[in-house]
This record gives structure tokens, sequence and C-alpha cells, in this order.
């Protein structure tokens, strides 16, 4: 998968707005609930400050114990909103995170493309985790931002204009400084991110290269490789961790310094050291110590934004390179890919008026009809649509535009997977599971595995491995020549008996005497009566094919 590695703001801002859509009205409902908990303190403030100023007053009697219960009651009322909306969110977190998660793990079970699988799993994995804390901790954040500061300001100035005007100049600004620095905590995320996914792609590749890694001796070069790679890792997540203490620190300060001016404020004018900055009379006891309650408060909806900005940066980067995998092309899987009875009826073959746009070009592919038990070579320029012509044909691809019929019906997500149960798939590239050469030949059925060896060409190759048909097979069929692997596939196509083949360039890359036993193995195949099809640019191959289609016509 393409590594997403430059900030595109809007688009990323758009994705993760369509990402969190199917859950913004419980988001949105759980934000308002931990605002409303958060306006409960200037009530419990204004308690707080009476009772105090009332102490300092020398007055005494039940009131007080009035006082503490309604405390008492608001602190339980604000307790159970946040625990309500702490649910809400909860739930919506990991409503997106599954959403995405099995959308990921949904389309690519339903496509052939396994490039880039490490960035894959680390964005079904680590990543997507990412989204969480923006839908927990960042929203209600955003909401507490909006409404409680403006409220508190409010209050601040009703009962001194002097508190006000700090509060004023000091809170905007935070945002300001928070602003500039969240734009480079989003590109350090995206950096990290991308570092990740590209770490897991090494990774993979490492592994599945292993046995020639051992072959060469290559051992320490790929250890030295991982080393760097894994250094780049921590300077990038050292990156952001620097950009979060930087903004942590910018922030305290402003609200350390916004505090403490008010609380100078108030404590030198109910000396009546100051006498500037109230209203006709002076600034009671019971104002000042509100006052003082309130400060901190107003700062804290700033504080937890702060906090929680990293958390919309990573969940920026995430929707961004979602959206990008989203916007890739995935040749999706026709059908469940569930076992099921081969397709009844002749295995004819039509295509009429077939398009299909692998690339970034435009395959028109002529009207095509294939009779059961013909022999068919597929040939022409590379790039001219070969390959993607036997995707579609086996129901890997879907095409743009176009009808292709299959025994008389056509080829859609209802016939494609009791088409393919009578269909034998050779590709080019040969891949093996990490077994014995017996399992990956029958992949677990029960058949006539000598049968299928001996119509392959290459039960001498097998006898003649350690171990015979029980010798273990690496994903990259260790021990075995490239023609050798090649007819391993052939046998496996041809195990279960289907009534058709097809091949993808089965004589590629082979020397005469490996391509001659490979074309054996297809004859022995075809000559009893079973359709075969190959794409090709063997001319020798061509040859000995029923007929021969020339595919072009890219626009």
């Amino acid at each position: 998968m393409a590594q997403k590695t430059h900030a595109d703001p809007e688009t990323d801002e758009q994705a993760l707005d369509q990402l969190m859509r199917p859950s913004g009205r419980k988001v949105r409902l759980a934000s308002v609930l931990t605002a409303l908990s958060s306006l409960i303190w200037p009530l419990q403030a204004a308690i707080v400050a009476l009772a105090i100023a009332g102490l300092l007053d020398g007055q005494t009697g039940p009131g007080a114990l009035v006082s503490a219960a309604v405390f008492a009651g608001l602190g339980l009322i604000r307790a159970a909103l946040v625990h309500h909306a702490e649910g809400i969110l909860f739930d919506a977190g990991t409503s997106v995170v599954t959403g995405a998660r099995e959308e990921i793990v949904r389309r690519e079970m339903q496509t052939t493309d396994s490039g880039g699988a490490g960035s894959i799993a680390a964005l079904a994995s680590e990543k997507l985790d990412l989204l969480a804390p923006y839908i927990t901790r960042y929203a209600p954040a955003r909401a507490r931002v909006m409404s409680v500061p403006l409220v508190i300001l409010a209050l601040s100035f009703w009962f001194s204009w002097a508190v006000g005007l700090v509060l004023l100049i000091t809170g905007p600004l935070i945002p300001v400084f928070m602003a500039l620095i969240g734009w480079a905590a989003k590109e350090a995320s995206q950096r990290q991110l991308a570092d990740i996914g590209s770490l897991n792609d090494l990774l993979i590749e490492r592994l599945s290269a292993l046995t020639d890694i051992r072959l060469l001796d290559a051992g320490p070069a790929v250890i030295s490789g991982f080393a760097d790679s894994a250094d780049r890792l921590r300077e990038k997540t050292m990156s952001v961790l620097r950009i979060a203490f930087l903004s942590s620190t910018v922030l305290e300060l402003f609200a350390a310094i916004g505090v403490a001016m008010v609380a100078v404020y108030v404590g030198f004018t109910l000396l009546g050291a100051i006498e500037f900055g109230g209203y006709s009379a002076a600034l009671s006891p019971a104002a000042g110590i509100f006052l003082l309650l309130l400060a901190p408060d107003f700062y804290q909806p700033l504080r937890d934004l702060s906090a929680a900005w990293h958390d919309k940066a990573a969940a920026l980067a995430v929707a961004g390179e979602l959206a990008a995998w989203r916007s890739e092309p995935h040749p999706e899987l026709l059908g469940r890919g569930a076992k099921a009875e081969k397709l009844a009826g002749v295995a004819q073959i039509e295509l009429r008026n077939v398009t299909a746009h692998p690339g970034s070009h435009l395959i028109r592919y002529p009207d095509i009809t294939i009779r059961a038990g013909e022999t068919v070579a597929l040939t022409g320029p590379s790039g001219a649509g070969k390959t993607t012509l036997l995707r579609l044909l086996a129901g890997l691809s879907t095409p743009d535009e176009g009808l292709i019929s299959v025994a008389g019906q056509p080829l859609d997500g209802e016939t494609a997977d009791a088409w393919r149960a009578g269909l034998g798939w050779m590709p080019q590239a040969s891949h093996f599971l990490n077994t014995s050469v017996a399992q990956n030949i029958s992949l677990g059925q029960t058949g006539d595995l000598d049968g299928a060896l001996r119509a392959a060409a290459v039960e001498d190759v097998v006898a003649a491995l350690p171990g015979g048909k029980q010798a273990h097979l690496g994903e990259t069929g260790g021990g075995l020549s490239g023609g050798e692997a090649r007819r391993i596939t052939l046998a496996r196509a041809i195990f279960a008996g289907p009534d058709v083949l097809l091949a993808d360039e089965p004589t590629a890359d082979l020397d005469a005497t490996t391509a001659e036993a490979v074309m054996t193995g297809l004859a022995a195949f075809a000559g009893n009566g079973r359709t075969l099809i190959v794409a090709t640019h063997d001319p020798v191959l061509a040859a000995r094919m029923d007929r021969t289609i020339v595919i072009g016509g890219n626009t």
C-alpha cells in the first residue's frame, strides 16, 4: 500500500469527518453532556465561596450543612453526567475503529493484490486504535472549550473587569500557540505513522526471503537494515514527543501566569492595596474567592484540548492514510470465496463489450467465444491486458463494462464460487504454503495426487526431493528451480480435475527443456477434452493451441 507522506489538511479533515459521520450524533450528545458537567462547577464554586465568606463573617448554623449537601448533590449529578458521556464516547470510538477494521479485513480478503501487507496490517491493528482517543478525548474537550471559558469569562467580567481582562488576554494566546504547534505535530505524526508501516513492510519482505538471506549469508546486512529503520522510527517518535512536551510547557506557562495574576489581584484587592478593577462596590470576600475558584477552570478546558490536540493530529494522519487506502484500486473477488458445487452446464465462455481499467489505461477486449474443450492462446504486447483477462475470467476482478458469461450464465457474485469450483488457476509467479509438497498440491482436499504429478510431468522431480511428496517447501519453493516450481503449480491447478485451466505465462523465463516439460503437462490436461486458456508470449506454446486471440486496443 502506498504510504501517505505529505500533509493535505483539507483532505484529511474531510476524511476524518466522513469517518466520524456514522457516530456523529453520539459524539455530539456526549460532548454536550461533558460541557454541562463542567458548567456545574461555577454553581459549586459559588456555594464554596459563600460558605467560606460566611465563616469569615462569623456566621454559623445549619446553612453550612445545607451548602455541603447541595454541593455534594451537584457533584453527584456532575459525576453521573461524566460517567454517561464517557460510556457513549467509548461505544462510539469502538464502533468507528471496529467498523474501519472490518472494512479493511473484508476488502483485503476480497482482493488478490497482496502488496503492502505490512502497511495494511499496521493500519488495521495499531493505527486505527489512534482514532479512539480523538473521539473520547478531543471531541468532548472541544465542546468544553467552546462553552466553559465563555461562561467563566462572563461571570468574571460581572464581578471584576480587571479579572475578566486578564482572562481575556491570556486565554486566546493558548489556542494560537496550540494551532502553530499543532501543525508541526500533525506532520510529525504522519511521518511517524508512515515509518511504522514501512517497518512492517520491511519485516514481511525479509521474512518471506528468509531462505535466500540465509543462503547468501546476508543476515548481518539485514540486521543492520532493521537497526537503521528502527533508529529512524525512534527519531520520528521522539520528534512527536518533543512537540508534545513543548505544547504542554507553553500551555502551563500561560495558564500559570493567568491564575497567578488573578490571585495577586484578588489578594491585594481584599487587603485594600488595590482599588481599581471593580465597579461601584468594592470586591467582597465571597466574590474574590469565587473568582479564585473559577480562574483555574477557565484554563482547564484549554489544558484538556491541548492534551488531546495530539490525538487529533494522529487521527488526521490515520484518516488520511485510510482515505488513501480506500482510493487505491482493489480488484475485488466475485463471490464469497466459499466452497461450492461446480456450475452446471457446458463450460463455454463468452465476452461481450468488456472493458477493464486495471491501471492508468482502459482496456477494450474483443468479443470472444471459447467453446468447451478448446485450447486458446492469448497473445499481445506486454500491458495489453492478457493477465487482466485471465483474472476477469476467473472472477478475481470485475469488468468496468460489458458481460462475461460462463456455462450460459452471467459471471457475477451469485455464480462465481460455483464457476471457480471447476476452474484451475496457474499464476505466473509460483507461491507456496510453508508445508509439504503434498499439502501444497492438494490444499487439504482428497484426490489423485500421483495422477496430478504425472500430468504435470513433475513426478520424477518430487521423487528426488528429500522426503518425496512429504518434502517441506517454504513460501518461495525452497529446493525447486523456477521450472520445477511452475510444474508444481500446474499439478496443483489440475489436481481437482477442473473443466477449465487458466495459465498465465506458463513457460516464461524457462529454458527450452523445462518449457517443453511444462507444455507437455498442459497438453496432457487439454488432451482429456478440457478447456485450456494460456496467456503467453511464447510462439511455440501458442502454436500448439487450437487458436490464438490477439489482445490489444488500449486507450
